[in-house]
């Protein structure tokens, strides 16, 4: 089984225990799926997204080793609507694109933090990192 296919597994049996954790796990198998194609740009395309959007201030923070700084739900809709990445999670989860931005605004920050546990965005193979971050969100 692939890492992809180990994220998106992980969701579906979260998705079962709540209505809360399915919501949160469908939308985090989204995001990391997203960052895991390099396609798309990957983490290093999610950081320079939220920088071209006026909030490398946020990123660095995420990034960074110390507090996160919050960010908004218009603050996410903002930076990952022209990007088309909020249609695909909100696509991919039957949700409104407003409630996958709430949702976002809790946990880019938490994932970004984790998938950057010295202070750098890593190029490369992040599958490790990712499957680790998957078992966090989806299994507590």
């Amino acid at each position: 089984m692939g890492s992809r296919d180990g994220v998106v597994g992980a969701s579906n049996n979260a998705q079962g225990v709540s209505g809360a954790t399915g919501t949160t796990g469908a939308i985090v198998s989204e995001v990391l799926v997203m960052l895991q194609n390099e396609q798309g740009g990957g983490l290093s395309g999610l950081v320079q997204a939220f920088e071209n959007g006026g909030l490398g201030h946020l990123v660095k923070s995420w990034v960074g080793t110390g507090q996160n700084l919050p960010v908004s739900p218009d603050q996410i809709s903002n930076v990952l609507s022209s990007s088309g990445v909020l249609g695909r999670i909100a696509q991919a989860t039957g949700l409104q694109q407003a409630d996958v931005a709430q949702h976002l605004s809790d946990l880019v920050p938490q994932i970004v933090d984790h998938l950057t546990p010295n202070g750098q965005v890593h190029q490369g193979d992040v599958s490790s990192a990712l499957s680790t971050l998957a078992h966090k969100f989806l299994h507590g």
